[in-house]
């Protein structure tokens, strides 16, 4: 397991996305390659974990139609 990278954001802080976030495979029920969040889409923090493997944080992230999706830092932005 690598070091553990402090988190950049908190829980509860509203961000927006930076690029589309599309279905990885990780989502159930939606189809691969399926959007999830568009570009620009507002949402807020709802938890903050680690990536066991390489201490990155990774963030779930509410949006308005309900989805809770899991993006790292670079896939999110402050409001």
């Amino acid at each position: 397991m690598a070091e553990p990278r402090e988190p950049k954001y908190r829980w509860g802080q509203p961000v927006s996305t930076t690029a589309d976030i599309v279905n990885d495979g990780s989502y159930p029920d939606v189809p691969l390659e399926a959007l999830l969040a568009a570009q620009n889409e507002r949402g807020e923090i709802v938890n903050v974990g680690l990536v066991e493997e390489t201490g990155e944080p990774v963030y779930l992230v509410e949006f308005p139609d309900g989805k809770v999706v899991g993006v790292f830092e670079e896939e999110i932005s402050p409001c």
